[in-house]
């Protein structure tokens, strides 16, 4: 690509621990967290997301200095949630978003991004419940959700965007615009994460065209076809699934993120756009060199 492809600025590009191979807040093979905020910064990102609830410091005023010294601002937050189950987990979903929430904004952050329970476990693969919902939990879904949006926005001043997942209840493109149809745009928007909405076999270019309005966040990534269509034909869960490289390294998969980037730019509003390249676990040494070249791309598609 050439200096000619016009600038991308209402994108606003930042990666995450998750492209370190972080999955856990703590875990021998993942790399420590200083060293994840010495490389995201040295490879060119300002925005970071806190991963999962633990890895970076919780206290807002340690977590502050260490990302002001690297020239680093924090995007968002992550709560996995499990609100199909209706209001009986109300009280639990709460204690777990509250605190992650309140390190959100005190960081600046203006998003909280909600990701739903897995049917199946993404490490074991064992099958915890249906991944299909009756017409009853997709109404807690719903209904839980807006609740969720509501108190986080009155209690915290953040949007919740939520990510649809592979292994989630909330994955395909029926699903998706499922979701969105039944629950209120004032409180519920979505991250649209393109590397899962292709692994569940969703197009992420036509869910931006159609449901603008809702798309609140963006993760960037791809997928391998090929990887993806094995993955599939053997029913593998998410979390092997990505032990085999179904997340790859932009620009080798799917979707093409340039016509992407493209048509969010076209909503007019300002959105971050996170990279997020699954591959827990991984070597220390990966990811860096990945994460550098993943930014010259997306600077090449103009963001």
């Amino acid at each position: 690509m050439t200096s000619s492809v016009p600038p991308l600025d209402r994108i606003r590009v930042g990666s995450a621990p998750d492209s370190w191979g972080v999955w856990f807040p703590d875990d021998p093979q993942q790399v420590p967290w200083k060293r994840f905020l010495d490389e995201v910064a040295e490879a060119g990102y300002e925005w970071i997301e806190l991963g999962p609830y633990g890895y970076l410091p919780t206290d807002p005023a340690r977590l502050a200095e260490e990302t002001a010294a690297r020239g680093l601002k924090v995007s968002a937050g992550t709560v996995f949630t499990g609100l199909h189950h209706g209001p009986a987990v109300w009280d639990t979903t709460w204690a777990h978003v509250a605190d992650i929430a309140a390190l959100t904004r005190e960081m600046g952050a203006d998003h909280l991004v909600v990701i739903p329970s897995f049917w199946r476990d993404d490490k074991t693969g064992q099958v915890l419940e249906d991944r299909t919902l009756t017409s009853a939990q997709w109404h807690d879904l719903t209904t839980q959700t807006e609740r969720l949006g509501r108190e986080v926005r009155d209690r915290f001043g953040l949007n919740i965007v939520v990510h649809p997942h592979a292994d989630t209840h909330i994955d395909s493109e029926e699903n998706v615009s499922r979701f969105l149809d039944a629950t209120d745009p004032d409180l519920v928007s979505l991250c649209l994460d393109t590397g899962h909405y292709a692994y569940c076999g969703g197009d992420s270019v036509k869910l931006i065209e159609t449901y603008g309005e809702r798309i609140g966040y963006l993760h960037l990534k791809q997928v391998d076809p090929e990887i993806l269509a094995d993955v599939v034909a053997d029913e593998v869960p998410f979390g092997p699934a990505v032990g085999r490289g179904v997340m790859c390294e932009p620009p080798t998969g799917v979707p093409a993120l340039g016509p992407v980037l493209t048509a969010a730019q076209k909503l007019g509003v300002d959105l971050f756009a996170i990279v997020e390249q699954d591959m827990y676990p991984c070597p220390p040494d990966k990811p860096f060199p990945i994460a550098e070249r993943t930014r010259r791309f997306l600077r090449s598609c103009g963001a």
